[in-house]
């Protein structure tokens, strides 16, 4: 849709062949239904890929303020939380309704229900057969998503024909997802929420880690930590490495500090309680009971009757909860993907293919995503807006 509404305000007749039944379905999910259309704090640290640097050209000429002006233009006014940018209205809805409305003011031709048969690049440009009609246009922008999410549009239909024009992808894997973990604890403590540090391990080497607000499930871990790091164990998984994860239950405090502060319920306040009882107020009443287990420790031990090897135990498995990762929820449950078109094979200021003459690319089908927190609907908004402005500049067989 930004691609399309920055090609015809440049001067180009536009037509988006959507094969859903309406055009941008996929935003109505983002932010949880709010939006979270972009964000304040931009940087390399915020996009990954094989070169993340990749994005710098392209921010450059569709910034955040570029953003945040060409919705409010639209009618969306910018609500701040904390650099996290959401519509007034907080709902996603009304993204999506004033995009569509610029789109039918520019005058885009939108043809939804279209499956593509054939994708052609002739002498005279590009030739679409689909289910609808045949259609031509001198330039063409894969603008398809990957494989996150499926139901919202974005299944992989598009790939054979990337590939028919000599593009490579970098492997597509789930990324913002869930993790599933190996162990059968996890149903005995489904449901917590907990300030957690959750470091990823790749054959024993630590490749990544994030804090916040850990959701224990029944499969596994989730919450925005989770989804941080998950792109990372995804790709490890799919490269058929061991993938670990090591949960600190008390990020703020070092092993030594955990060790006196057990100490200090145990010997000094643990009269007349067992050693479940002590631990009550610290953690989840369904955390304790499996600190204890994991550990060896008996529940109704008299507190004061632990020895000092036992609290070194407790404390370092509280600070280093071993969680072997088999997998991830998938491609339903991603919000975005990892991987996509190799950006060595794209000119990194117009989005245009190396390969072929007037083919651009933007969105996530570019081996570009990036962390929780509005900044892929902002690499969706910059590379809309570069592809489709370029897509529709006469002068670019001159670039």
């Amino acid at each position: 849709m930004m691609a399309a509404v920055c090609a015809a305000r440049a001067g180009a007749a536009v037509t988006i062949l959507e094969h859903m039944d309406r055009v941008g379905k996929k935003i109505l999910s983002t932010g949880n239904g709010k939006c979270n259309y972009t964000n304040s704090k931009q940087g390399l640290s915020c996009y990954r890929g094989e070169t993340p640097a990749f994005v710098l050209p392209i921010l450059e000429q569709f910034s955040f303020k570029d953003t945040i002006r060409f919705f409010s233009e639209l009618g969306i006014y910018p609500k701040n939380r904390n650099g996290y940018f959401y519509p007034a209205s907080g709902q996603a809805s009304s993204v999506l309704d004033v995009l569509r409305m610029e789109l039918a003011k520019q005058k885009v031709h939108i043809v939804t229900d279209c499956i593509i048969h054939e994708v052609e690049n002739t002498k005279k440009g590009f030739r679409i057969r689909t289910n609808k009609d045949v259609f031509a246009g001198d330039a063409c922008i894969f603008a398809c998503g990957l494989k996150a999410f499926p139901k919202s549009g974005s299944d992989g239909s598009a790939f054979p024909y990337i590939e028919g024009f000599g593009h490579t992808f970098i492997d597509v894997v789930p990324a913002l997802v869930q993790l599933k973990a190996k162990q059968s604890f996890f149903k005995s403590i489904a449901g917590i929420r907990s300030d957690i540090l959750v470091k990823i391990y790749e054959n024993k080497d630590l490749i990544c880690q994030d804090r916040g607000e850990v959701q224990i499930t029944e499969y596994g871990i989730s919450g925005i930590p989770v989804f941080q790091v998950s792109r990372f164990a995804s790709k490890a998984l799919h490269q058929g490495k061991q993938v670990a994860a090591r949960l600190d239950f008390m990020p703020d405090l070092s092993p030594g500090e955990l060790t006196d502060m057990l100490q200090s319920r145990f010997y000094r306040f643990g009269g007349g309680k067992d050693c479940e009882q002590a631990m009550i107020g610290l953690f989840s009443k369904k955390l304790i009971p499996l600190f204890l287990k994991e550990c060896e420790i008996s529940l109704h031990k008299p507190a004061e009757q632990i020895t000092q090897g036992e609290i070194e135990r407790l404390a370092g498995y509280i600070k280093n909860m071993p969680v072997d990762i088999t997998g991830t929820k998938g491609f339903e449950s991603a919000q975005v993907c990892a991987g996509g078109v190799d950006t060595k094979e794209l000119h990194p200021k117009t989005l245009e293919s190396k390969l072929v003459p007037g083919l651009f690319f933007a969105g996530e089908v570019i081996d570009i995503d990036g962390i929780c927190g509005g900044y892929n609907l902002q690499w969706a908004w910059s590379s809309g807006y570069v592809a489709g402005t370029w897509a529709a500049a006469p002068q670019r067989n001159d670039i």
